[in-house]
């Protein structure tokens, strides 16, 4: 019986053990779980009323910064421009602005070009930090992506630069060549010399502030505000004529073909003027007796019917470090021979902005001693209008938002794509 009892209460004591340790593991579980953790610290909870919505609407990159600089809260725009990693922020000097503020509460901001992301040409992304206490812990980084500001600052000045560079030229000119008029009074001979240079150069003038007045009209205007459908033919024989002058005076011929009938939706003037710059540009830079071909093909694409209009020369050709930069504003590949053929180094601009404008584009193929050829790509006229007419009536419903406007992009062509068998590769002359 003794034996009985023991066994009895050894395990009645045992009982009432388990009963305690499994009430305290409970409590002590409970409590765990309703202790804040080090993740629970840094979730929206912490941020004072209506910040977290304000930072999702903000355009600029937001991080929110606790006391022991641990990332609280980041936008995706902050990841996406490599800001913040591992749950701290990447950028050292942005870290010390923090930390700054933090200690006096002073707002401070700063402007840093950064090292990009996945790119290994050490290109820079300039930004524009600020940062300002929220709250009594919390600090506030917003940084302005201000890359592409620069490059368009950058653009506008160069451009800038270059207008005032191009008209000081002529007009210095003309004013130096006045002089010597008045200086060579009695010399009818010598008078007539510098007039016929007046002349020239007053030309150049104009042809310059025409250019100037065409890209400005053709980046501003929608040419589908009076588009119409347009022959290409009637195209192409109005760029011959225009040139006919320049290639009769250097012996060079120009042959078209082509499919017939063929038409484009767009500014009949725009689509002139940018086809009689290339045609223009063929002449200007192909040697004496040489051939300009001007060919026309319609092209199934999946978005569409395209117009293909080719301008093949025999000329001096294009580098390939020149290809890149050709449809830029005033580049010149061989600015010595532009200014003797009396160019502005906008024509090709003027092409690549009418192309855009009408949703197509201008390719050039090009081999240094070989010549060129440039493509203009144009939407075909009944696939052109119908697009079009879904634009306007998305414009309409969606309350007057603008119409985008696509960036032409120079892609290389080759030679056999521009070929058709109404009009042949021209021969290469030795």
């Amino acid at each position: 019986m003794d034996v009985n009892a023991a066994v009895a209460a050894a395990a009645a004591i045992a009982g009432v053990l388990t009963g305690v340790i499994a009430v305290l593991a409970f409590r002590w579980s409970e409590r765990e779980q309703n202790r804040p953790t080090r993740s629970s610290l840094h979730t929206d909870a912490v941020l004072p009323p209506g910040v977290d919505t304000v930072l999702s609407v903000l355009r600029s990159s937001a991080v929110v910064l606790d006391e022991a600089d641990a990332v609280v809260k980041a936008s995706s725009a902050a990841y996406a421009l490599g800001l913040v990693r591992g749950g701290k922020l990447a950028v050292e000097p942005m870290l010390q602005m923090a930390r700054d503020t933090r200690r006096d509460g002073e707002i401070r901001q700063v402007e840093l070009d950064l090292p990009r992301r996945g790119t290994g040409r050490g290109e820079a992304l300039a930004v524009s930090a600020r940062v300002a206490p929220l709250g009594s812990r919390l600090v506030l980084l917003l940084v302005e992506d201000l890359t592409e500001a620069r490059r368009i600052e950058a653009v506008r000045r160069d451009f800038v630069a270059n207008v005032s560079h191009e008209l000081k030229t002529p007009v210095g000119a003309l004013s130096l060549l006045s002089e010597a008029v008045m200086d060579a009074s009695e010399d009818p001979e010598a008078v007539e010399r510098f007039a016929g240079r007046m002349q020239i150069e007053a030309t150049r003038l104009t042809s310059l502030v025409q250019e100037l007045i065409d890209l400005s009209r053709v980046q501003n205007d929608d040419p589908l505000e009076d588009a119409e459908p347009v022959r290409v033919d009637e195209l192409v024989a109005e760029a011959i004529d225009r040139c006919r002058h320049q290639a009769g005076a250097k012996q060079i011929t120009m042959a078209a073909g082509g499919a017939a009938d063929l038409r484009v939706w767009g500014n009949r003037g725009q689509l002139a003027a940018a086809l009689g710059n290339l045609v223009e540009n063929a002449v200007n830079y192909s040697p004496a007796r040489t051939r300009v071909g001007i060919a026309a093909r319609s092209v199934n694409a999946p978005g569409g019917d395209h117009i293909e209009i080719a301008v093949t020369d025999q000329g001096i050709g294009i580098s390939d470090k020149d290809k890149e930069r050709i449809f830029e504003r005033f580049y010149r590949v061989d600015p010595a021979r532009s200014r003797a053929t009396g160019g502005t180094g906008l024509g090709l601009a003027i092409v690549k902005h009418v192309a855009a404008s009408h949703g197509g584009e201008v390719a050039v193929w090009s081999a240094e001693g070989q010549g060129s050829t440039f493509t203009l790509r144009l939407p075909e006229a009944g696939a052109a209008r119908d697009r079009a007419h879904q634009q306007t009536v998305r414009h309409e419903r969606a309350g007057g938002a603008g119409l985008d406007e696509e960036a032409g992009r120079s892609t290389p062509t080759s030679p056999e794509s521009t070929a058709y068998e109404t009009l042949p590769a021209p021969e290469v002359l030795p």
